[in-house]
């Protein structure tokens, strides 16, 4: 297994409370397997990308839990070691690639520095390089555009210009996180494109991150779907789609557009809003918002079990398998 996640939990300590945005969370990505992480903004789906390469800003930090990835244990790493792997092993492109990218040196440096760190290439193969990986990125004139200030660049190629920095240093697994954002839709499509060209030429195994459970699903080859610091459902892309067990799921999927449909047809969607992490409903903390809640939901959190091969779910209201 290339990354492994036992039981992660990761808190920021504010003034209010504490907020366990990461709330013991398990999972596995193997070696060339692409897997989604989606729900709504607000669930703690950031911070598990932030807990695994150990960026969580102040006051937060990972609390407990074990992050396995290439057989090596992140969390017992040093600074110099997640130095390494932040880029050579695991590579990031983060939600706003505009934030991401240093306003103040060209793009090409940025690319060029991560081929010198994690490569080994002195600065004239590291530049040669940069121009290769942002024209496969589908950057026209990529010598000259190496040349550019992130200013002068249209959010889509932007987004291009983070993923190379990403996978610059050949890294075995990319975390994407809400790599379409503010993107129009035709260019949606072309990143999603892209991510899938470079997971196939690659082997790179990918944990995509996003609110948009369409786009995701067309990439995946297995579904999580968290809530609140949690994670309530998972299995294979195909079968969560055909059939979701947790309340949650389904509504998401019901909040899907349909195509062909009618101006006239509303779209459904959940009631409520994601709880404040910092006053969570007790028991089930999808229960005020659930049409299945009863007494029961209201006591303590269900725990995530087996509800089919390959398949889980935390949910009272759902037969759970030994």
């Amino acid at each position: 297994m290339l990354l492994s996640v036992r039981d992660l939990r990761s808190a920021f300590f504010l003034d209010e409370g504490e907020l366990w945005a990461v709330d013991g969370i398990s999972f596995d990505v193997d070696i060339g397997e692409t897997v989604g992480l989606v729900g709504e903004s607000g669930c703690g789906k950031t911070i598990v990308a932030h807990s695994i390469l150990d960026l969580i800003p102040y006051p937060g930090r990972v609390v407990s839990g074990r992050v396995m990835f290439d057989g090596r244990d992140l969390m017992r790493a040093s600074t110099e070691e997640m130095r390494r792997v932040r880029g050579g092993g695991i590579g990031i492109v983060f939600q706003e690639a505009a934030a991401a990218l240093n306003p103040v040196y060209r793009i090409g440096d940025q690319i060029a520095d991560v081929l010198q760190l994690h490569r080994g290439m002195n600065k004239q193969q590291a530049w040669k390089e940069t121009v290769r990986v942002l024209g496969e990125m589908g950057i026209p004139e990529p010598e000259k555009r190496a040349k550019s200030y992130p200013f002068e660049l249209s959010g889509g190629m932007k987004q291009r210009v983070m993923i190379a920095i990403a996978i610059a240093g050949r890294p075995k697994l990319l975390i994407a996180d809400e790599p379409t954002t503010a993107l129009d839709l035709t260019v949606q499509a072309e990143i999603t494109d892209l991510l899938e060209h470079i997971q196939e030429q690659y082997r790179m195994a990918i944990l995509i991150i996003s609110h948009d459970l369409e786009m995701v699903a067309e990439m995946s080859d297995r579904l999580m779907v968290m809530y609140t610091g949690r994670l309530i459902e998972m299995g294979h892309t195909r079968d969560l789609l055909a059939s979701p067990e947790h309340p949650y799921t389904k509504g998401l999927l019901a909040a899907i557009p349909q195509l062909g449909a009618g101006s006239d047809v509303p779209l459904e969607g959940i009631p409520g809003a994601v709880p404040d992490l910092l006053d969570l409903p007790a028991g089930c903390t999808f229960h005020p918002r659930c049409p299945l809640a009863d007494a029961d939901c209201e006591v303590e959190p269900p725990p995530i079990k087996t509800v089919g091969y390959g398949r889980e779910c935390a949910c009272y209201k759902v037969r759970m398998q030994t």
